[in-house]
């Protein structure tokens, strides 16, 4: 029961990260958003993440998972319905960052509960509960391009009712209390001040700006280079979540025969390669191949680098995750509105922007090698 409650957070977690990549095209034609609009929607988004995230690791050790992830469920929920109303722009951006608070708190309980629960197979069981993260991020595309096409407002209020199902679900089912664990400054610390989760949180920090780049942007970088609405979208899910969903499938079983820190360095290898061909291919099919690696090159990251904290920080493993995820966020908000700004009012010079992916990805390469000394 309680893996099954990680799933579902998991799926939750999964259909708000792609919302905003799915919903930016009709999003901007409905307020007349140019690229920094969108980068400062995201920016408020990635500001609640960061701000949660920052928070409820202590909160999970004190309180437990349960209110933790019932707030954050709670909030998605009334967000996702309140958003479809908006008249204007303000109040969009307000409820991004609300957006942003609940799906920090969902990810980060989950990713406790998870590690907690399996001692001796987090790689792989972190490994297995993200591929319904992938799974939620294959729907919410899927819908936008097929379902609810032309129609945001009804996948909003859809995910939202989805939402409020997951809460009832995670209301009823039994969690373990909380460990008992006080905050404390000087533990925080000496947590922060450790040299390897300090590369962890840069690592996780620039591969989450490479992620959100790609959930936030490929839409309309494909639509700037014509490629049909509908066709952007499902590469986003046939393509990019798909590829996240299989491969987290796969390296479930690797992990359990290769170390994590292994995985995340052919992850990263592969990453480099992928979302350069990206940007320079210009034949559509090749592009749809191409995304659909990207995401099997990146499905290992996040599941590996939460489950090397969960190895080594067990005492306080709610504080250390919520430490790391938070500088995964501070990754989010630091892309979108360099890649919006770079991008100007141009769609067209998205392609520049968006090299800040491949680049990113050279230096979790370096990171991960330092790494290896440092574990």
């Amino acid at each position: 029961m309680l893996l099954f409650a990680a799933i579902i957070a998991f799926f939750v977690y999964g259909l708000i990260a792609s919302m905003l990549g799915s919903i930016m095209p009709d999003l901007s034609k409905h307020f007349g958003l140019t690229p920094k609009h969108n980068g400062i929607i995201a920016t408020a988004q990635a500001v609640g993440l960061i701000l949660s995230s920052a928070l409820v690791g202590p909160l999970i050790d004190e309180q437990g998972k349960k209110a933790i992830l019932l707030f954050g469920l709670a909030l998605i929920a009334l967000t996702l319905l309140l958003l479809p109303n908006m008249k204007r722009l303000a109040p969009v951006v307000l409820l991004f960052f609300a957006l942003g608070i609940g799906e920090s708190a969902v990810v980060a309980s989950a990713s406790t509960l998870v590690s907690d629960i399996s001692a001796g197979h987090r790689g792989s069981t972190l490994s297995l509960t993200n591929v319904f993260f992938g799974l939620g991020g294959f729907l919410t595309p899927f819908f936008a391009a097929n379902i609810f096409a032309h129609n945001w407002k009804r996948l909003c209020r859809a995910a939202g009712v989805l939402t409020c199902i997951v809460f009832l679900m995670e209301l009823v089912t039994h969690m373990p209390a909380s460990t008992g664990a006080h905050f404390s400054g000087h533990a925080v610390f000496e947590l922060f001040s450790s040299p390897l989760l300090l590369l962890l949180s840069v690592f996780l920090l620039l591969y989450t700006a490479c992620e959100v780049g790609i959930w936030n942007w490929l839409p309309r970088f494909l639509i700037a280079h014509d490629v049909p609405k509908a066709k952007a979208l499902n590469m986003l899910s046939f393509g990019f979540a798909l590829g996240l969903l299989l491969g987290r499938v796969v390296v479930t079983f690797i992990l359990l025969h290769v170390s994590a820190m292994t995985v995340a360095l052919a992850g990263a290898i592969g990453m480099a390669i992928t979302t350069l061909l990206l940007l320079h291919t210009k034949k559509t099919g090749y592009i749809a191949a191409i995304v659909f690696a990207a995401g099997l090159f990146m499905a290992p990251i996040f599941p590996t680098t939460v489950a090397i904290v969960g190895d080594h920080y067990q005492a306080l493993s709610g504080t250390a995750m919520g430490l790391v995820i938070t500088a995964g966020w501070v990754g989010l908000a630091l892309s979108s509105p360099l890649i919006g700004a770079i991008s100007g009012d141009d769609s067209k010079r998205l392609g520049r922007a968006l090299h800040i992916i491949p680049v990113a990805s050279v230096a979790m390469i370096l990171i991960n090698l330092v790494l290896r000394f440092a574990v």
